[in-house]
Protein backbone atom coordinates (compact mmCIF):
# COMPACT_ATOMS: atom_id res chain seq x y z
CA UNK A 1 0.00 0.00 0.00
CA UNK A 2 1.43 3.57 -0.99
CA UNK A 3 0.00 5.97 1.85
CA UNK A 4 -0.46 9.35 0.08
CA UNK A 5 -0.10 12.65 2.09
CA UNK A 6 0.32 16.42 1.85
CA UNK A 7 -0.85 19.14 3.40
CA UNK A 8 -2.24 22.09 1.00
CA UNK A 9 -5.70 23.12 -0.58
CA UNK A 10 -8.33 20.52 -1.78
CA UNK A 11 -7.54 20.67 -5.73
CA UNK A 12 -3.67 20.73 -4.43
CA UNK A 13 -4.37 17.10 -3.43
CA UNK A 14 -6.32 16.09 -6.49
CA UNK A 15 -3.56 16.99 -8.34
CA UNK A 16 -0.89 14.70 -6.23
CA UNK A 17 -2.31 12.15 -5.47
CA UNK A 18 -3.47 11.79 -9.30
CA UNK A 19 -0.10 11.67 -10.25
CA UNK A 20 1.04 8.92 -7.64
CA UNK A 21 -2.15 6.99 -7.97
CA UNK A 22 -1.52 6.69 -11.92
CA UNK A 23 2.29 5.68 -11.01
CA UNK A 24 0.66 2.83 -8.54
CA UNK A 25 -1.66 1.61 -11.23
CA UNK A 26 1.24 1.64 -13.63
CA UNK A 27 3.14 -0.28 -11.01
CA UNK A 28 1.05 -2.23 -9.93
CA UNK A 29 0.58 -0.67 -6.61
CA UNK A 30 -2.33 -0.34 -4.15
CA UNK A 31 -2.72 3.50 -3.13
CA UNK A 32 -4.92 5.85 -0.80
CA UNK A 33 -5.10 9.80 -0.03
CA UNK A 34 -4.94 10.70 3.44
CA UNK A 35 -6.95 13.49 2.93
CA UNK A 36 -10.01 12.19 1.50
CA UNK A 37 -10.13 9.25 3.58
CA UNK A 38 -11.16 11.88 6.27
CA UNK A 39 -11.81 15.51 4.85
CA UNK A 40 -13.18 16.74 1.43
CA UNK A 41 -16.28 14.48 1.29
CA UNK A 42 -17.57 15.36 -1.90
CA UNK A 43 -16.40 12.51 -4.05
CA UNK A 44 -16.42 9.04 -5.09
CA UNK A 45 -13.28 8.22 -3.93
CA UNK A 46 -14.23 8.71 -0.24
CA UNK A 47 -16.20 5.57 -0.79
CA UNK A 48 -13.77 3.77 -1.85
CA UNK A 49 -11.70 0.70 0.03
CA UNK A 50 -8.77 1.99 2.74
CA UNK A 51 -10.41 5.38 2.56
CA UNK A 52 -11.72 5.46 5.81
CA UNK A 53 -10.35 7.53 9.37
CA UNK A 54 -9.11 3.81 10.36
CA UNK A 55 -6.28 3.69 7.23
CA UNK A 56 -5.81 7.54 7.73
CA UNK A 57 -4.90 6.29 11.39
CA UNK A 58 -3.22 3.27 10.61
CA UNK A 59 -1.02 5.22 8.14
CA UNK A 60 -0.26 8.13 10.06
CA UNK A 61 0.93 6.54 13.11
CA UNK A 62 2.60 3.64 11.41
CA UNK A 63 4.95 6.57 9.64
CA UNK A 64 5.09 8.58 12.51
CA UNK A 65 6.49 5.37 14.35
CA UNK A 66 8.83 4.55 11.79
CA UNK A 67 6.95 1.26 11.52
CA UNK A 68 6.85 1.83 7.27
CA UNK A 69 8.98 4.36 4.89
CA UNK A 70 8.70 7.56 4.07
CA UNK A 71 9.33 9.00 0.44
CA UNK A 72 9.69 12.45 0.46
CA UNK A 73 9.12 14.35 -2.87
CA UNK A 74 9.84 17.26 -1.74
CA UNK A 75 11.91 19.14 -4.23
CA UNK A 76 11.61 19.95 -8.06
CA UNK A 77 15.21 18.92 -8.67
CA UNK A 78 15.41 15.77 -6.50
CA UNK A 79 16.09 12.84 -8.65
CA UNK A 80 12.40 11.04 -9.42
CA UNK A 81 13.94 7.89 -10.38
CA UNK A 82 15.76 7.58 -6.80
CA UNK A 83 12.43 7.69 -5.06
CA UNK A 84 10.45 5.29 -7.52
CA UNK A 85 13.22 3.11 -6.49
CA UNK A 86 12.70 3.51 -2.84
CA UNK A 87 8.58 3.48 -3.12
CA UNK A 88 9.32 -0.08 -5.24
CA UNK A 89 11.43 -1.47 -2.25
CA UNK A 90 8.66 -1.04 0.64
CA UNK A 91 5.07 -3.49 0.24
CA UNK A 92 3.93 -0.41 2.68
CA UNK A 93 4.98 3.34 2.49
CA UNK A 94 4.09 6.85 2.90
CA UNK A 95 4.63 9.20 0.00
CA UNK A 96 4.59 13.10 0.50
CA UNK A 97 4.91 16.00 -1.65
CA UNK A 98 3.93 18.32 -3.89
CA UNK A 99 6.69 17.27 -6.64
CA UNK A 100 5.89 13.98 -7.18
CA UNK A 101 5.09 14.43 -10.84
CA UNK A 102 4.38 11.91 -13.43
CA UNK A 103 2.43 13.43 -16.03
CA UNK A 104 2.45 11.00 -19.02
CA UNK A 105 1.12 8.57 -16.64
CA UNK A 106 -1.67 10.65 -14.95
CA UNK A 107 -2.85 11.42 -19.00
CA UNK A 108 -2.66 7.28 -19.33
CA UNK A 109 -5.08 7.14 -16.17
CA UNK A 110 -6.54 10.55 -16.34
CA UNK A 111 -9.76 8.86 -17.22
CA UNK A 112 -9.79 6.80 -14.11
CA UNK A 113 -8.58 9.82 -12.30
CA UNK A 114 -11.69 11.80 -12.92
CA UNK A 115 -14.33 8.85 -12.22
CA UNK A 116 -11.90 8.52 -8.23
CA UNK A 117 -13.36 12.38 -7.91
CA UNK A 118 -16.50 12.12 -9.66
CA UNK A 119 -18.68 14.42 -7.80
CA UNK A 120 -21.98 12.85 -5.26
CA UNK A 121 -24.82 12.56 -6.57
CA UNK A 122 -26.38 15.66 -4.31
CA UNK A 123 -23.19 17.73 -5.55
CA UNK A 124 -24.12 17.24 -9.46
CA UNK A 125 -28.19 17.90 -8.85
CA UNK A 126 -27.70 20.95 -7.02
CA UNK A 127 -25.38 22.06 -9.90
CA UNK A 128 -27.86 20.79 -12.40
CA UNK A 129 -30.35 23.39 -10.87
CA UNK A 130 -27.68 25.99 -10.15
CA UNK A 131 -27.32 25.66 -14.26
CA UNK A 132 -31.11 25.74 -14.99
CA UNK A 133 -32.10 28.65 -17.74
CA UNK A 134 -28.62 28.74 -19.01
CA UNK A 135 -28.91 25.82 -21.92
CA UNK A 136 -28.92 28.42 -24.62
CA UNK A 137 -26.10 30.69 -23.04
CA UNK A 138 -22.37 30.07 -22.78
CA UNK A 139 -21.38 29.46 -19.89
CA UNK A 140 -18.33 31.66 -17.98
CA UNK A 141 -17.09 30.35 -14.84
CA UNK A 142 -14.98 32.84 -13.13
CA UNK A 143 -12.43 31.74 -10.08
CA UNK A 144 -12.08 34.70 -7.99
CA UNK A 145 -8.71 34.07 -5.82
CA UNK A 146 -7.86 36.23 -2.69
CA UNK A 147 -7.02 35.55 0.79
CA UNK A 148 -3.77 33.74 0.81
CA UNK A 149 -2.33 35.27 -2.71
CA UNK A 150 -2.49 39.07 -0.84
CA UNK A 151 0.79 37.22 -0.41
CA UNK A 152 1.67 34.47 -2.37
CA UNK A 153 4.30 35.24 -4.78
CA UNK A 154 4.27 38.52 -3.13
CA UNK A 155 0.07 39.30 -4.12
CA UNK A 156 1.19 38.75 -7.82
CA UNK A 157 -2.18 37.16 -8.65
CA UNK A 158 -4.29 39.34 -6.50
CA UNK A 159 -6.50 40.88 -9.21
CA UNK A 160 -9.18 43.65 -7.93
CA UNK A 161 -12.62 43.52 -8.80
CA UNK A 162 -12.19 45.98 -11.69
CA UNK A 163 -9.22 43.71 -13.29
CA UNK A 164 -11.61 40.73 -12.91
CA UNK A 165 -14.14 42.64 -14.41
CA UNK A 166 -12.33 44.38 -17.48
CA UNK A 167 -11.05 40.51 -18.75
CA UNK A 168 -14.91 38.98 -18.63
CA UNK A 169 -15.56 42.28 -20.17
CA UNK A 170 -13.09 41.19 -23.21
CA UNK A 171 -14.29 37.80 -22.92
CA UNK A 172 -18.04 39.01 -23.51
CA UNK A 173 -16.99 40.87 -26.24
CA UNK A 174 -15.31 38.13 -28.15
CA UNK A 175 -19.20 36.29 -28.19
CA UNK A 176 -21.34 39.21 -29.35
CA UNK A 177 -24.21 36.91 -30.92
CA UNK A 178 -24.46 34.93 -27.79
CA UNK A 179 -25.66 35.54 -23.98
CA UNK A 180 -23.24 35.29 -21.66
CA UNK A 181 -23.85 33.82 -18.62
CA UNK A 182 -21.21 34.34 -15.67
CA UNK A 183 -20.60 31.92 -12.53
CA UNK A 184 -18.17 34.20 -10.38
CA UNK A 185 -17.03 31.51 -7.07
CA UNK A 186 -14.23 32.49 -5.35
CA UNK A 187 -12.84 32.85 -1.31
CA UNK A 188 -13.12 36.08 -0.77
CA UNK A 189 -16.15 37.00 1.29
CA UNK A 190 -16.10 40.50 0.98
CA UNK A 191 -16.37 39.99 -3.13
CA UNK A 192 -18.14 43.49 -4.11
CA UNK A 193 -21.38 41.78 -6.41
CA UNK A 194 -22.97 44.90 -7.09
CA UNK A 195 -20.23 45.73 -9.62
CA UNK A 196 -20.23 42.81 -11.13
CA UNK A 197 -24.53 43.09 -11.43
CA UNK A 198 -23.86 46.70 -12.39
CA UNK A 199 -21.52 45.46 -15.38
CA UNK A 200 -22.66 42.84 -16.58
CA UNK A 201 -26.67 42.85 -15.65
CA UNK A 202 -28.69 41.31 -12.75
CA UNK A 203 -29.51 37.83 -15.05
CA UNK A 204 -26.53 37.36 -16.33
CA UNK A 205 -24.44 37.41 -12.97
CA UNK A 206 -24.98 34.61 -10.94
CA UNK A 207 -22.73 34.05 -7.36
CA UNK A 208 -23.27 29.95 -6.20
CA UNK A 209 -21.75 30.60 -2.80
CA UNK A 210 -21.28 26.66 -2.42
CA UNK A 211 -18.95 24.39 -0.45
CA UNK A 212 -15.94 23.77 -2.25
CA UNK A 213 -17.09 20.60 -3.74
CA UNK A 214 -20.06 22.59 -5.14
CA UNK A 215 -18.40 25.10 -6.50
CA UNK A 216 -15.71 22.98 -8.84
CA UNK A 217 -18.77 21.21 -9.83
CA UNK A 218 -20.26 24.26 -11.04
CA UNK A 219 -17.18 25.09 -12.58
CA UNK A 220 -16.71 22.14 -14.25
CA UNK A 221 -19.69 22.11 -16.09
CA UNK A 222 -18.92 25.56 -17.58
CA UNK A 223 -18.10 26.14 -21.55
CA UNK A 224 -15.09 28.69 -20.56
CA UNK A 225 -13.11 29.10 -17.32
CA UNK A 226 -10.97 32.05 -16.06
CA UNK A 227 -9.19 32.46 -13.10
CA UNK A 228 -6.04 33.59 -11.56
CA UNK A 229 -3.24 30.76 -12.13
CA UNK A 230 -4.52 27.86 -9.18
CA UNK A 231 -5.08 24.61 -8.96
CA UNK A 232 -8.77 25.02 -8.31
CA UNK A 233 -9.55 26.07 -11.64
CA UNK A 234 -6.93 23.42 -13.19
CA UNK A 235 -8.86 20.58 -11.89
CA UNK A 236 -12.26 22.06 -12.52
CA UNK A 237 -11.01 22.46 -16.55
CA UNK A 238 -9.97 18.52 -16.07
CA UNK A 239 -13.41 16.80 -16.28
CA UNK A 240 -14.42 18.21 -19.16
CA UNK A 241 -11.50 19.48 -20.93
CA UNK A 242 -12.60 23.03 -20.75
CA UNK A 243 -11.12 25.91 -21.94
CA UNK A 244 -9.38 27.80 -19.27
CA UNK A 245 -7.23 31.33 -19.08
CA UNK A 246 -5.41 32.17 -16.56
CA UNK A 247 -4.86 35.80 -15.70
CA UNK A 248 -1.24 36.05 -15.74
CA UNK A 249 -1.19 39.87 -16.72
CA UNK A 250 -4.65 41.49 -16.50
CA UNK A 251 -3.35 44.22 -18.84
CA UNK A 252 -3.02 41.70 -21.66
CA UNK A 253 -5.67 41.58 -23.86
CA UNK A 254 -7.79 38.38 -24.02
CA UNK A 255 -8.21 36.96 -27.24
CA UNK A 256 -9.68 32.73 -28.02
CA UNK A 257 -6.07 31.41 -28.52
CA UNK A 258 -5.62 32.79 -24.67
CA UNK A 259 -7.22 29.60 -23.73
CA UNK A 260 -5.33 27.02 -23.04
CA UNK A 261 -6.34 22.71 -21.90
CA UNK A 262 -5.73 20.92 -18.86
CA UNK A 263 -2.87 18.53 -20.50
CA UNK A 264 -0.64 21.36 -21.58
CA UNK A 265 -1.94 23.99 -18.37
CA UNK A 266 -1.11 21.14 -15.32
CA UNK A 267 2.76 20.78 -16.73
CA UNK A 268 3.15 24.52 -16.18
CA UNK A 269 1.77 24.33 -12.31
CA UNK A 270 4.97 25.59 -10.11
Amino acid sequence: MIFVRDKGRMCNNILQYGHLYAWGREHGRTTMSMRFAYKYPYFHICNTPHHNFFCYCLGKYAAKAGLIATVSFDSREADTAALEQQLMAHRNVMAQGWYARFYDLFLKYKADIIALFAFHADIEAATARRLQGSEDCIRLGVHIRRGDYATWQGGRYLFTDEQYIAVISQFVALHPASRVRIYICGNDPKLDCGKFLAAFGQGNVVFPDGNPGQDLCLLSHCNYLIGAPSTFSLVASMYHDTPLYWIKDAEAPLQEDSFGRFEELFRKII
